[in-house]
């Protein structure tokens, strides 16, 4: 499970100006379903990677615009900027995004949309409203994938 100091990294702190009552309202939400979201996972023993350096599961929590601003290949319009996303860490094999694929249903009742793996390949990207396309399991940009499809994406019968 993750806090809302988890969430916050230190940031609500450092940029008390950007961080209104809409993005702390926000980020309860979001933590709250994102937590739903990993118990869920839990249940068959699957977690998400630790960060090394904060030592919890948030890869990114909120970022204040000027911040996102200088993170490479964030959206000018991240949802991480009014709080309505959370990047969750992912193990080498992948098996947090693999379960998530796994799970869309779940995503779907807790109310949760992710990036396509492709485009996340260390992290699972999580937000709590839907994004232009309505797809749970969305492209987040134009520009190719960095990564390889997970097996959950291909088609019955192929191989990875």
């Amino acid at each position: 499970m993750i806090t809302l100091a988890d969430y916050f990294m230190g940031r609500d702190r450092a940029y008390q100006e950007d961080c209104t009552q809409e993005v702390r309202a926000n980020a309860v939400l979001t933590v709250a379903r994102v937590n739903l979201l990993l118990a869920a996972a839990e249940e068959e023993l699957v977690y998400p990677g630790t960060d090394e350096e904060t030592h919890t599961q948030v890869a990114s929590g909120w970022r204040p615009r000027g911040l996102n601003a200088r993170t490479s290949n964030a959206a000018t319009n991240s949802k991480h900027i009014t709080a309505q996303a959370c990047d969750l860490q992912d193990t080498e094999g992948r098996e947090f995004a693999r379960w998530c694929l796994r799970n869309l249903e779940v995503l779907e009742r807790i109310g949760l949309w992710m990036e396509d793996p492709q485009w996340t390949p260390s992290w699972v990207h999580v937000q709590t409203i839907p994004p232009g396309s309505g797809l749970r399991v969305y492209r987040p940009s134009t520009a190719a994938p960095i990564a390889s499809l997970l097996p959950e994406q291909l088609p019955e019968g192929a191989s990875a």
